[in-house]
């Protein structure tokens, strides 16, 4: 081959890796506005309140390339020190709500909260992963909520919000299953959002406790514009 022509060879080979290397990797569509947790906060239902909670949606939506808007935890929190109860179905906009590729799992709050689209295969992470369900290992479907299926919060007494997001210990979380399936074949196993309580040795709260009942802290998050 002439000594030109290996030249240009070279060259345009070298060019070629470089327009590679500079493209950026691929982001999650521009539209995503519904994502599962790839994973927990770490410090079981403490989550530094409904604030702490929102910051870590937003964060993984911002890693993930869909922070220009704002994200929600979808949580509710009972009445309790003088404040009044919040809503989970109250925070997080009006719909609808896509995962990263681009399926709409709720056109609004009544169908989320009626017959959604959220299944193991649509409740993808921000990175747009399928979440280990029941059968999968680790189980990791228990996601936590606080909330009633209609998507309101309990009634204050029994703690079902791990002292409203602020507890590693003693207390207990409601949380749904993402994938929605469970021990039975009945409506409480089924439910994307309020399944059953959490509990364990450690009083309830603790990531170990969520662990050991199929969890691991993980949240939903919305877009809330």
């Amino acid at each position: 081959m002439p000594t030109f022509t290996r030249l240009f060879t070279c060259f345009a080979t070298a060019a070629a890796f470089a327009l590679v290397a500079v493209q950026p990797a691929p982001a999650q569509s521009a539209n995503t506005s519904f994502f599962l947790t790839s994973t927990g906060i770490g410090n079981g239902g403490n989550l530094g309140g409904l604030a702490g909670a929102d910051n870590y949606c937003q964060t993984l939506a911002q890693a993930a390339g869909a922070g220009t808007k704002t994200w929600r935890a979808y949580l509710s929190t009972q009445a309790a020190d003088g404040q009044q109860a919040i809503n989970a179905r109250d925070r997080i906009g009006k719909g609808p709500w896509q995962n990263s590729k681009g399926v709409v799992i709720a056109k609004d709050a009544a169908e989320l909260h009626a017959a959604n689209g959220l299944t193991k295969q649509t409740a993808l992470s921000e990175k747009g992963d399928v979440i280990n369900g029941r059968g999968d290992t680790p189980n990791r479907h228990d996601v936590l909520t606080g909330s009633q299926p209609d998507g309101t919060a309990f009634a204050a007494g029994d703690d079902r919000t791990c002292k409203n997001w602020t507890s590693s210990t003693q207390g207990s979380a409601m949380v749904g299953h993402s994938d929605r399936i469970g021990l039975r074949d009945d409506d409480a196993s089924k439910s994307w959002n309020s399944s059953h309580p959490s509990r364990g040795p450690d009083g309830g709260c603790s990531q170990a406790d969520l662990k050991s009942t199929g969890g691991d802290g993980l949240l939903y998050c919305f877009a809330a514009n």
